[in-house]
């Protein structure tokens, strides 16, 4: 671990002491690559679920013409 990442575990935003300009850049870009790898995540579970749900979908739909066929 870096001076700088310790430096960020250390800190604590109490309003009594402003972080530096290198910290505070430092903070958002923790934040900024935190943000997008949940993003990215929730995009992953999204579309895995939609593909899921649409081949439920399609399954059912198969059944029902399928079953609809043998009358």
């Amino acid at each position: 671990m870096t001076a700088t990442n310790t430096k960020l575990n250390d800190y604590r935003l109490t309003g009594t002491e402003e972080p530096s300009d290198e910290m505070l850049s430092a903070i958002m870009k923790e934040v900024c690559e935190e943000a997008a790898r949940k993003s990215k995540e929730a995009n992953r579970r999204y579309f895995d679920k939609l593909k899921k749900d649409n081949i439920e979908y399609l399954h059912k739909w198969e059944n029902r013409i399928y079953n609809h066929e043998q009358l």
